[in-house]
């Protein structure tokens, strides 16, 4: 009788333990496997969203002197990027903006975030209402002084992390 008692006593702690590490191991499982699908989703994201910048240009001649090719009286640079991914891409003026003389760049703020100060800049997407695949984004740095003659960096960061750079010799 002895030994039947023992027997139920430990089937009933090893149910007990079972369903302990059950409850243990069980969202640990789900948890790991939704940041799997999440970490999935993103990696899709990023390879689907991709561009390149096909050009820049600053507003000086080939002699060193300021040219207000668009008129609006601030000088400006140029710089024109092409979706080449699989969809569009949306909140542009989340994009980060990196711009300056090589090896002393900054972070350009957009013309919203600058309260009216230099530099600031603004895009305008050129042959469509949105960023899709095959469009062209023209993002325009503004300066309150034209910037002198030399080589410049600039580096895009679209808001899911995608960059390019490019370097400009005005």
């Amino acid at each position: 009788m002895d030994k039947a008692i023992t027997t139920a006593i430990f089937i009933v702690i090893s149910l007990i333990m079972a369903l302990a590490l059950f409850n243990i191991a069980y969202p640990a499982i789900i948890q790991g496997g939704d940041a799997i699908a999440s970490m999935t989703a993103r990696s899709e994201d990023r390879m689907k969203s991709q561009f390149t910048i096909i050009h820049a240009v600053g507003e000086l001649d080939h002699s060193g002197w300021w040219q207000d090719t668009n008129g609006n009286g601030r000088f400006d640079v140029f710089i024109w990027a092409k979706n080449t991914g699989s969809m569009r891409i949306s909140a542009l003026d989340q994009i980060d903006l990196f711009f300056g003389p090589e090896g002393n760049f900054t972070r350009i703020p957009h013309e919203s975030e600058a309260n009216g100060s230099f530099p600031n800049w603004s895009w305008t997407v050129e042959n469509g209402a949105d960023w899709t695949p095959t469009a062209t984004l023209r993002i325009t740095v503004h300066y309150g002084l034209p910037l002198s003659s030399g080589r410049y960096y600039t580096k895009v960061t679209i808001p899911n992390g995608i960059s390019d750079s490019y370097f400009l010799s005005m």
